[in-house]
């Protein structure tokens, strides 16, 4: 390693003291912050009201307040949540052995081809291929679906 490199950051990044644990720390912290914000901020330029409407293919299927008899799991509290872990709904057997986390890049993944995504999951949906209306409709579930009796 070069001198005044640090994991292979310059040591300018990390302070003074190069020294391959700061560096970890630092891009654990900004991996953290990342994950953090990745739905707390809308996509960019995204619109929520457009993505109400877009909901509109959704909502036959799932709520967002977590009422209702629907066909699919409630989207409340979706965000952050794993995937195939509400205990009052029964996920098919590769949803619930899949490591999804649900944030902005998930679910665009999933929404844009369920199948593709998740392979043999239960959703009767081909999936939404316009990337705009998926940014749209993304914006709109980050602020729909907040639980806010969670922690």
């Amino acid at each position: 390693m070069r001198r005044g490199v640090a994991g292979g950051y310059p040591s300018t990044w990390l302070g003074t003291t190069p020294s391959l644990s700061r560096g970890w720390w630092f891009v654990v912290g900004s991996c953290a912050t990342l994950v953090a914000t990745a739905f707390t901020s809308p996509v960019r330029g995204a619109d929520v009201e457009k993505g109400k409407a877009v909901f509109e293919q959704c909502a036959a299927c799932h709520s967002l307040d977590g009422t209702g008899d629907y066909d699919g799991p409630t989207l409340k509290g979706v965000i952050g949540r794993k995937a195939g872990s509400l205990e009052d709904y029964r996920y098919s057997a590769a949803m619930k052995r899949s490591d999804v986390v649900w944030d902005a890049a998930t679910v665009d993944q999933y929404v844009a081809d369920p199948q593709a995504f998740i392979p043999g999951n239960r959703m009767a949906f081909a999936g939404i291929s316009d990337k705009t209306q998926r940014d749209d409709l993304i914006a709109f579930l980050a602020v729909a679906t907040k639980d806010t009796n969670s922690k």
